[in-house]
């Protein structure tokens, strides 16, 4: 079930500290890999090849927003249909 944003209907995402993400656009160091270490009204992201920390307004980060790179999807599943932990 997809939850939208009712003023600019822009989907919002599900993430949590911890996530591994994948935005519109790489950094300047040429990564494209964030991890999520701040939730709020703005979403705080740390490169995983420079260390940079950048933060976002949720609308800004929900719009860049492309994908989890943690292999899973926000029920816990892996995204190849088997659970989490299952061979």
């Amino acid at each position: 079930m997809a939850i939208f944003d009712e003023v600019s209907m822009i989907r919002i995402v599900p993430i949590k500290v911890g996530d591994q993400v994948k935005l519109k656009k790489p950094h300047p160091c040429g990564a494209n890999d964030w991890r999520v270490i701040k939730l709020g009204m703005d979403i705080g992201l740390q490169c995983q090849k420079c260390g940079r920390q950048v933060r976002l307004l949720r609308r800004d980060f929900d719009r860049r927003f492309r994908g989890h790179l943690d292999g899973l999807d926000r029920n816990g599943d892996s995204l190849d249909g088997n659970l989490e932990g299952e061979v």
